[in-house]
């Protein structure tokens, strides 16, 4: 905006500025949410009489919505869920169907389970819950509202450090001091103040660090590096791209493709799988997620390290001309 225009074209110009983004993210955070079904989601059918008749009618009820494999037995489905390599099992018995699940994996794809087997079943089936969702968020509604928070702070943390702090070591000192306090005070919260993130304390707050460090450094580096338009780029990159592709609230697999994959190359996806994983699951396919947040924190780090040798860079020619400059003579001087 030119320092010339009036105040009256100011606050258009904001109002249709600000209108617009309000338009194109409230219009993105609820598509990516309203098309969430299932999309090649893991699922077993157990080896039994009717076993291929039954995952014929799966792949019939939802074409292209489950990726289906066979187990041996129930143990081994039992096994391969705890493992999260599937998020259901169908066993086809004399009395009826039985759906086998993991509730802890995502309670919105056991809900879609659970309907898509009476749908099959013609009416109730017998439901064994391998590894349930923790009882103080049986829905995992309160884990995904919180999880927001974290996103939303990183991204004004990162702006915080670009605009008010000077300096590229302050700046590293305060991206890991906030990453360790977000961690320590979030997973306080969470683990036993909310009781919605089951698992061990310190796992769960280490998880939370290496999200905000991924997120700040990388956001605080683009805009150390390169200014506003790195701040911007930072923010919707980790943002308003990242958080509705995390599948935290659904699972990846139920997010149109290959959306759902591309959002577990980001920070919060990769952050919100850890944290379905730490505890219910002992950290099965956790390696994965970690590395993401691990090479997102190392770019981001590494953005800061690059901005830190650009400002000297840019200052070297101004002092070198100061250095060459002659030094007065003493015969100069007494005249």
């Amino acid at each position: 905006m030119s320092s010339t225009a009036s105040p009256r074209a100011e606050a258009r110009t904001i109002v249709i500025i600000v209108a617009i983004v309000q338009f194109v993210i409230g219009g993105w955070f609820s598509w990516s949410a309203s098309h969430a079904a299932p999309r090649d989601l893991p699922v077993l059918v157990v080896a039994a009489e009717g076993a291929d008749h039954l995952a014929d009618r799966l792949r019939e009820a939802a074409p292209g919505g489950y990726a289906i494999d066979s187990a041996a037995t129930a143990e081994d489905a039992d096994t391969a869920l705890r493992e999260r390599k599937a998020y259901g099992a169908l066993l086809p018995t004399a009395t009826g169907l039985e759906l086998h699940l993991s509730s802890a994996a995502s309670p919105a794809v056991a809900q879609t389970l659970t309907s898509q087997a009476q749908q099959l079943a013609g009416g109730p089936v017998r439901i064994t819950d391998v590894v349930p969702a923790d009882s103080d968020d049986p829905h995992g509604s309160g884990l995904a509202t919180g999880f927001l928070p974290l996103l939303i702070t990183a991204v004004i943390a990162g702006l915080l450090f670009v605009l008010k702090v000077r300096g590229a070591a302050a700046k590293l000192l305060g991206v890991v001091g906030f990453a360790v306090a977000s961690g320590l005070l979030a997973s306080l919260m969470f683990t036993h103040l909310s009781g919605v993130l089951p698992g061990n304390y310190f796992v769960n707050a280490a998880i939370v660090a290496l999200l905000e460090l991924a997120m700040v450094s990388v956001i605080t580096g683009l805009g150390s590096l390169i200014g506003p338009p790195g701040i911007a780029i930072g923010a919707v990159l980790m943002f308003v791209v990242g958080n509705p592709l995390s599948g935290l609230a659904s699972a990846p697999e139920m997010l149109p493709q290959p959306l759902g994959v591309l959002g577990q190359f980001l920070p919060a996806g990769a952050a919100a799988t850890l944290m379905r994983t730490a505890g219910p699951f002992d950290g099965a396919g956790a390696g994965g997620p970690v590395l993401v947040l691990v090479v997102w924190a190392l770019i981001g780090l590494g953005l800061l390290y690059a901005s830190s040798r650009k400002r000297p860079a840019a200052a070297g020619p101004q002092d070198a001309g100061a250095q060459d400059a002659p030094a007065p003579s003493h015969a100069a001087a007494a005249h």
